[in-house]
């Protein structure tokens, strides 16, 4: 495999990871931050938009995990995977964890 397949699995990992908090509050009601609140990534936007960013990460990640050849079995690439789920997933916890503070 080349290199490119180990950061595109890296980068579907990063955007699965940020499916989850976007596809549950939009689905339970909730308004949460996204890209195109205002202020960007502080404001809150609706439980539709949260969805539909939801689904643009799911199709964006599924893309990239097709591109990454993620079902070839190559431990690399599905470490490559699980590294970008950590790395967002744990920004996001230090980040959001300052969010009831403000």
């Amino acid at each position: 495999m080349n290199w490119c397949h180990y950061i595109a699995c890296f980068f579907a990992g990063i955007f699965l990871a940020n499916v989850v908090p976007h596809f549950v509050h939009g689905i339970s009601g909730d308004r949460f931050p996204t890209p195109f609140a205002h202020p960007p990534g502080k404001g809150l936007s609706s439980p539709t938009l949260n969805v539909f960013w939801a689904l643009l990460n799911l199709f964006v990640g599924y893309v990239l995990l097709r591109i990454g050849r993620l079902a070839s079995g190559n431990d690399l690439a599905l470490s490559a995977f699980f590294l970008g789920i950590a790395v967002l997933s744990t920004a996001s916890s230090v980040r959001f964890s300052k969010k009831q503070t403000m």
